[in-house]
């Protein structure tokens, strides 16, 4: 760990009796002086999943990404929240029915907090019904339950499905996409605005691969329990079955999922994601020319980023980034470190040159409380910036007492 303040300088102070009778005078004045610890650097706002300023850690690697035949693709580590590689990461283009993960996404939060029940039957409006483009074939003023209308949405593709599910949520779709267009925003998806909630075409209905992989993310690790939808491979609702049209559910057993999406002007778009080895790696491919050419570009993304990289746990909320040292405190020292498990994704066999460069307030003066933000720490390979993450006290150290505030007063006045 390299540490990015002054040195301390712990040097013998041989006339300390000498140096402790000058400071007895102004005691009173420094006792009352506030000892707050100094005002910790803000940090850039730029997420673990960012592009700008930070290195993908596919340009280190010695295998180079495929080439591939698509509009816009990337590669995400889910694990570390690392882009791995990318093309066009930010160039606006056609979600599709990707918008759908949007969709799948409020829907989840909604059953999350009690605002519906997978056992509720929604009653299919006339507008859900004459929704156009792919369907799940509901039909209307039927009573569809919420578990149904989920398993239309992701695994039949149904745009039907998808207003009926935006209408009990929400109360009308146009209040839906509202919704989807907040959520977007808390997100940060910066290039993303949505006009209607299955993805049918509209000149400004877009995102970027960078966005879609993000929601992506975020939904994987939000809401874990309803993933399985996305790994069903057939349903059949009206005595009608239709397979999910994610082709890599049924030629690499490691897929489980996500979205497909296709119309004219998008072209066909895959986000794909696969588990292997308690590794996530998720790939977003937009604009490729045919539905096997998404199948392909997605597994030949999915296939690269787990050859050639690892993902391994630098630090978590037991195991600090670095020991800081602590003055006034009742002790010397305290670890800082993340609030969770902090990954990063390096080239296969490089973990061991990761270097982790700590930046945090100094002094750091006691009171201190745990999960107090500090600074930051950066995590570099080769020179290179991949990721950064805020760094938190570990632990509360309460103030010392007067006597050991006051020893730590005068050692400052040497520092």
């Amino acid at each position: 760990m390299t540490y990015r303040h002054s040195s301390l300088h712990f040097s013998r102070i041989s006339h300390f009796a000498a140096a402790l009778a000058l400071a007895l005078a102004p005691t009173l004045a420094l006792s009352q002086q506030a000892a707050a610890p100094a005002a910790a650097p803000e940090a850039a706002a730029v997420s673990a999943t960012a592009i700008d300023g930070r290195t993908q850690v596919g340009a280190l690697a010695t295998v180079p990404a495929p080439n591939l035949t698509a509009k816009a693709w990337l590669t995400m580590d889910v694990n570390s929240g690392q882009i791995i590689a990318s093309l066009n990461p930010n160039e606006p283009v056609e979600p599709a029915s990707l918008t759908k993960l949007m969709a799948a996404y409020l829907v989840f939060d909604a059953l999350e907090n009690k605002r519906l029940t997978l056992e509720q039957a929604v009653t299919v409006s006339e507008r859900a019904w004459k929704t156009e483009g792919s369907r799940m074939f509901i039909k209307p003023n039927s009573q569809v339950t919420v578990d149904e209308l989920l398993q239309g949405v992701i695994v039949q593709s149904g745009n039907d499905a998808t207003v009926a599910l935006a209408e009990a949520v929400a109360g009308s779709e146009n209040a839906f996409v509202s919704l989807m267009n907040d959520e977007a925003a808390r997100q940060g998806l910066k290039d993303t605005h949505f006009t209607n909630s299955p993805g049918l075409p509209d000149p400004t209905h877009l995102t970027t691969a960078r966005d879609l992989a993000v929601l992506a993310q975020n939904l994987i690790t939000r809401f874990p329990q309803y993933l399985h939808y996305y790994s069903q491979k057939e349903y059949t609702y009206n005595k009608i079955k239709q397979n999910n049209r994610n082709r890599l559910l049924w030629t690499d057993p490691t897929v489980d999922g996500l979205k497909t999406g296709h119309t004219q002007s998008a072209g066909y778009c895959l986000v794909a994601t696969a588990v292997r080895d308690g590794r996530r790696v998720l790939s977003v491919v937009v604009g490729s020319t045919s539905d096997s050419a998404r199948s392909e570009n997605s597994l030949k993304l999915l296939n690269w980023s787990f050859q050639n990289f690892d993902t391994v746990k630098l630090f978590d909320d037991t195991k600090p980034a670095v020991t800081a040292r602590v003055w006034e405190g009742q002790i010397d020292s305290v670890g800082l470190g993340s609030q969770g498990a902090t990954w990063v994704t390096v080239p296969r066999g490089q973990s061991a040159q990761v270097q982790p460069v700590a930046q945090y307030a100094q002094p750091l003066v006691a009171p201190l409380k745990k999960g107090d933000r500090v600074g930051t720490v950066s995590l570099s390979l080769d020179g290179k910036v991949l990721r950064e993450e805020p760094l938190y006290v570990l632990q509360d150290v309460p103030e010392a007492g007067f006597f050991g505030r006051i020893y730590d007063k005068i050692l400052l006045m040497f520092e």
